[in-house]
């Protein structure tokens, strides 16, 4: 945004005195939002991508976001990163497709579920009826949209919002178990072991070793 910004005060210098950018008055962050309400008006992205629809396709595998959660700065530190990389390949002559996605599987949608619903156990899921339970997992998966969308897009982001994924869309299930056949076609999947790490203050690993891996052979180090 900071290259953006200063682009737009050497622009507005050729124009009358009250628009220069400079002085005491100046702030990146008024001017980050000129800059953000510019690429509304014309519809940057979408003119972006209807340009460079007929170029070459870069395909850009990006890794969502937990639905369960706000946006933090680790995610804004990542998407700037993305953002850098996919804003390169269409200037170098690519069509970036970006849609944005959200991690519907796993432990942190389950455990609000079961604070919500009040399960301990397996049998509790059971007698709520296993339908039921995934229907309650799905009803929270859109809860922070305009808040990511909010956040992102104020990043300066490039991202399609309006067309998003999940992961528990049945397509896209339907493709990662097809690449991992794929995969145990070609003798290229194998069972192993890794070092894992558990820190106390995050919580995500803090499930994955009480669910996942209180059933398997470890070891505790203390330093």
């Amino acid at each position: 945004m900071f290259v953006v910004a200063a682009a737009a005060c050497s622009s507005s210098a050729k124009g009358s005195m009250d628009d220069v950018c400079e002085g005491k008055d100046f702030t990146f962050s008024k001017q980050e939002e000129k800059i953000l309400e510019l690429w509304s008006q014309i519809d940057a992205f979408n003119t972006q991508l209807a340009l460079t629809k007929d170029k070459p396709e870069y395909i850009f595998y990006d890794g969502p976001p937990f639905a369960t959660g706000l946006p933090h700065y680790g995610h804004i530190l990542a998407g700037t990163i993305k953002d850098i990389v996919t804003r390169y390949q269409s200037m170098t002559g690519h069509h970036v497709t970006r849609r944005f996605g959200w991690d519907c599987h796993g432990l942190p949608v389950e455990n609000e579920i079961d604070k919500k619903l009040g399960i301990k156990k397996r049998e509790d899921v059971l007698k709520l009826g296993i339908d039921k339970y995934n229907e309650e997992c799905r009803s929270i998966v859109t809860r922070y949209v305009s808040e990511w969308e909010s956040v992102i897009t104020r990043t300066g982001r490039w991202i399609d919002f309006k067309n998003d994924y999940k992961t528990m869309d049945l397509k896209f299930m339907e493709s990662v178990w097809w690449v991992f056949s794929q995969l145990y076609a070609k003798n290229l999947v194998y069972k192993g072991f890794k070092v894992f790490t558990t820190l106390h203050f995050v919580s995500v690993s803090i499930f994955r070793y009480h669910f996942c891996f209180n059933t398997l052979p470890a070891f505790l180090m203390l330093f």
